[in-house]
């Protein structure tokens, strides 16, 4: 069954739409970030040679990382560095259960509605990014261009705790339901967004490393949706009018929460930017496979 034009639902009210909800927008009708997995991996890239590869992003991200540890990060509690405390997942030592458990409940749902290409694609969008993750790691030095010191040369371009929400939220995404994946979705921002910044504000990891891992999720994504069958690809989502502003505004003010620090306003605000980065570019990169979707599924004229 083919799906309807979404520019032809924006016009045309579908009688059966739930009342206030509106369609995914036909990119014609709209101004949209074309996300693709070639312009995810020139970011990747990108962010690599600038932050890792030159003396300038060096210092810029050593700087951040001048303070007194992880203990002034309001989120400290549950990040799992202080004494006795149980880690927010997936930091510290719930990183493993979390991605075992992320990776048995898509397939879960994969069982139950019987969507065996997304459920493939969805692991494969975990596994991929996690393996990519491993061997950006290993074939991407990082050159001690300023004298750091010594605990501050230690590779961590991309960071793993971020790249396990970003994996197992995009590929629970796809193998939602049309009703639920919006839902899904804005779950999936929040707690990318919250990983994120908590990951910078415990000095385990820089913003390059989170955006990085981000990158490579949703080249993954976006590689999986152009590779799926035009019947199994996630088609036209219908949204609750007020859910984007919605989701943005909980994404900022996680990561607002997650990367603040007592000792720093800058270092608070600058991780807490990388962090809603990395949110905002989860959410055009599922609004953008949902494009891609309706533009391979449009009936031809006549």
């Amino acid at each position: 069954m083919t799906q309807q034009d979404p520019s032809t639902l924006s016009t045309h009210p579908d009688p059966g739409q739930v009342p206030g909800t509106t369609a995914e927008p036909s990119p014609a009708g709209t101004i949209r970030l074309r996300v693709s997995a070639p312009l995810c991996l020139l970011g990747f890239l990108a962010v690599y040679a600038i932050a890792v590869c030159t003396p300038f992003g060096q210092r810029a991200e050593n700087a951040l990382l001048s303070g007194y540890g992880a203990e002034p990060a309001w989120i400290y509690d549950w990040s799992g560095a202080a004494y006795g405390s149980s880690a927010m997942p997936p930091l510290e030592q719930t990183a493993m259960p979390t991605l075992l458990v992320g990776i048995a409940v898509i397939a879960a749902v994969t069982l139950v509605r019987r969507c065996w290409w997304q459920g493939c694609a969805a692991t494969g969008i975990v596994m991929v990014t996690l393996g990519s993750k491993e061997l950006a790691r290993m074939i991407l030095p990082r050159p001690d261009l300023v004298d750091a010191h010594v605990s501050l040369i230690e590779p961590s371009f991309p960071s793993g705790h971020v790249a396990i929400p970003a994996g197992l939220a995009l590929g629970a995404t796809l193998v939602a339901s049309p009703r639920i994946r919006p839902y899904a979705t804005a779950a999936g921002m929040l707690w990318l967004a919250v990983s994120a910044g908590a990951v910078q504000a415990t000095y385990h990891h820089r913003p390059s490393d989170v955006l990085g891992s981000t990158l490579l999720a949703c080249a993954c994504y976006s590689l999986a949706v152009r590779l799926l069958p035009p019947a199994a690809a996630p088609g036209v989502t219908r949204r609750p009018r007020a859910l984007p502003a919605v989701a943005l505004a909980l994404s900022a003010a996680g990561a607002l929460v997650a990367g603040a620090r007592d000792d720093s306003v800058t270092q608070s605000l600058v991780f807490a930017a990388a962090a809603f980065l990395c949110a905002a570019l989860f959410w055009f990169t599922t609004a953008e496979g949902s494009a891609h979707t309706a533009r391979r599924t449009r009936p031809a004229p006549g």
